[in-house]
């Protein structure tokens, strides 16, 4: 890209058009009259919420896949294709459609549900028996969970139809950490934690937890607490298994600092604003 220069000054032309006029005593005058893209016309700087942020709003997708669709020309805002991540949406105003369809913003919705074992994490599987979806009533509407929690495993997960919740409390960039209780079966030693903590190498992975505590230890057993940044797939039992230990149970109990030790295994409650900020906070403290 070539940048206009004047003096000591550049100006990137993806500011608009410059206009130089030279008046009779030898002046020079320069004018900018700003480019106009989907989204631009009669907002303020500011004004509404970003396209990308509508569209995940509206449960179409996370932020980032809702950029991809813009990157891809797929997205309108009042019939014109929309060029710019920066174009802004006002809902009550604007008409917005993605391939074609009217994109119409849902009410966000963010479910706590203490999972029972046996359920299944995924929006359809024909081969589970049972979705942790089940447990909840159709009134809710189209509602996902965030992240997975294995079917033998039990405990906290968040179901919400708002894509960027999700997508910031899933990314490994924001380490939203998850606190699980561990009953096991084998001899626990302190080089178990330590080797835990280190990493272990499993199917061509690093393993590691960020904490782990032993709460109680018994003849041929005990509990223990770990808390993951990163959850890979049946992580803490392929650990436990790298360490000849027997996982028993494997409960849930924290989602950063979101605990709730009163909710009964299968029920499930909305999530508080405040515990919903709480969340968003925490990936940022993290």
């Amino acid at each position: 890209m070539i940048d206009l220069q004047l003096g000591r000054f550049r100006f990137p032309p993806s500011l608009g058009r410059f206009h130089l006029s030279h008046g009779p005593l030898g002046h020079t005058t320069l004018s900018l009259t700003p480019h106009t893209t989907a989204g631009d016309e009669g907002k303020s700087k500011g004004a509404g919420v970003r396209i990308a942020r509508y569209l995940a709003m509206a449960g179409i997708a996370s932020r980032r896949a809702c950029e991809d669709l813009v990157r891809g020309g797929l997205v309108t805002l009042n019939g014109a294709v929309v060029e710019q991540l920066s174009a802004r949406v006002s809902p009550r105003e604007d008409q917005v459609c993605c391939d074609g369809q009217a994109v119409v913003p849902e009410a966000l919705t963010y479910i706590l549900l203490n999972k029972p074992p046996g359920y299944t994490c995924s929006a359809s599987d024909r081969h589970a028996e049972a979705l942790a979806r089940d447990l909840l009533p159709a009134e809710l509407g189209r509602v996902f969970s965030v992240g997975r929690l294995d079917r033998d495993s039990e405990g906290l997960i968040l179901f919400t139809n708002d894509g960027s919740f999700a997508q910031r409390l899933s990314h490994p960039r924001y380490r939203t950490s998850k606190t699980y209780r561990v009953a096991f079966s084998g001899e626990y030693s302190p080089s178990i934690c330590q080797r835990m903590k280190q990493g272990i190498r499993d199917e061509g992975e690093l393993l590691r937890v960020e904490a782990l505590t032993c709460i109680r230890q018994d003849e041929g057993g005990g509990v223990l607490e770990l808390i993951l940044r990163e959850g890979r797939k049946r992580e803490i039992r392929r650990l436990c298994r790298r360490c000849h230990l027997r996982v028993d149970r494997l409960v849930r109990i924290a989602i950063g600092d979101l605990r709730d030790g009163q909710l009964q295994l299968g029920k499930w409650r909305r999530l508080t604003d405040a515990e919903v900020a709480g969340l968003l906070l925490a990936g940022r403290r993290e």
